[in-house]
């Protein structure tokens, strides 16, 4: 019998009560995260991932937003929990590192009383000594040269990457089983971002943790992903094994994507057109309006079930269910190896 995954999503939607109506984020995903596993989900800004990763432990402001659907984590069921019982998850086994380290930490203190303070709140057994030379410990840990230094420097004495390191180190004081990686090089020039990425992975092994790392770059997911969601609108376009997302990609979304990466057809201009409204999505498959592949049928009822192509990858559209021919969608402009020499750097 398989180990059941470590987080398990079903129909997840989250919902905003606005002016206008309600605003549809996310509409009804599924995903997994197997132990030790890296998932990213993909898309670009105003797909709805940055949500759904927040609804996973509820720091969604309710209201005006409203979450729904089942988020299993460890076989408890998160959604059932109260606010004190999903204390002891959100933070401590579940932990996430935001986009932007300028306005996460607190420039009024030093990065090692913030560090301390994590520490301390989570156990307060222990004492401020004992929670400095953890912080210094945490601080080697993520590459921050000559930490017992720099514990007592404050935010504004450290660059972008180096924030980014801290907070990397604050996620990390319960030795949580996943991290929530929120776009954390999206601020951060390539060099560094590399060196984010790497130390990701170095962190990953030696604390065993699985990473959901959300991004809108298809290069960053090539070099550290296992597991890739495709979303689109709130919806999922197409989900599957790294390999066959960049060898096989099958949802015109997800080859549209590729070809904007660095030296690809679409790298200047991008994808033409905009996301949909979610207030007032359109019928049919998500993308239709902007897909050079839509035929009459995409543009009907809800968005397309999704179709397996194999035991670890499906596609949500149309061309890929019985009496069409998914050869349509599915020409040589991308393959697999040039997308991925195209935004990656592995040193």
């Amino acid at each position: 019998m398989s180990e059941e995954p470590l987080l398990k999503v079903e129909g997840l939607t989250t919902e905003f009560t606005t002016d206008n109506g309600t605003l549809t984020a996310v509409d009804g995903i599924d995903f997994e995260i197997n132990r030790g596993e890296t998932l990213c989900l993909v898309g670009e800004s105003g797909s709805g991932k940055t949500v759904a990763s927040e609804s996973i432990t509820r720091i969604v402001p309710t209201p005006p937003g409203e979450v729904s659907g089942s988020v299993v984590f460890d076989g408890q069921e998160i959604t059932a929990m109260s606010e004190s019982e999903l204390r002891g998850i959100r933070g401590g086994r579940v932990a996430h590192v935001f986009q932007n380290p300028q306005d996460a930490l607190n420039h009024c203190y030093t990065v090692g009383w913030q560090i301390v303070e994590a520490i301390q709140t989570h156990d307060p057994d222990v004492t401020k000594q004992e929670a400095r030379e953890r912080a210094i410990e945490l601080l080697s840990d993520v590459g921050v040269a000559n930490a017992a230094a720099r514990l007592d420097d404050y935010p504004h004495e450290f660059s972008g990457g180096q924030k980014q390191r801290v907070m990397i180190a604050m996620a990390l004081v319960t030795n949580p089983d996943l991290l929530i990686a929120d776009e954390p090089t999206t601020a951060l020039d390539v060099t560094v971002q590399a060196q984010i990425l790497n130390l990701l992975e170095d962190i990953q092994d030696k604390y065993d943790m699985s990473i959901l790392f959300v991004t809108h770059d298809l290069g960053v997911v090539a070099g550290i992903a296992d597991e890739v969601v495709v979303m689109y609108a709130g919806k999922v376009m197409e989900r599957g094994g790294v390999h066959e997302i960049f060898d096989n990609p099958s949802h015109p979304y997800t080859r549209a994507l590729l070809e904007c990466l660095p030296g690809k057809a679409r790298s200047a201009e991008g994808i033409p057109g905009s996301l949909p409204s979610p207030i007032n999505p359109p019928d049919g498959c998500r993308f239709a309006p902007r897909c050079d592949y839509a035929v009459e049928e995409c543009r009907a009822g809800d968005q397309p079930p999704e179709e397996p192509l194999s035991e670890n990858h499906a596609v949500s559209c149309v061309h890929y269910q019985q009496g069409y021919d998914p050869s349509v969608v599915r020409g040589e402009a991308t393959q697999g190896d040039d997308a991925t020499a195209g935004g990656v750097t592995s040193d």
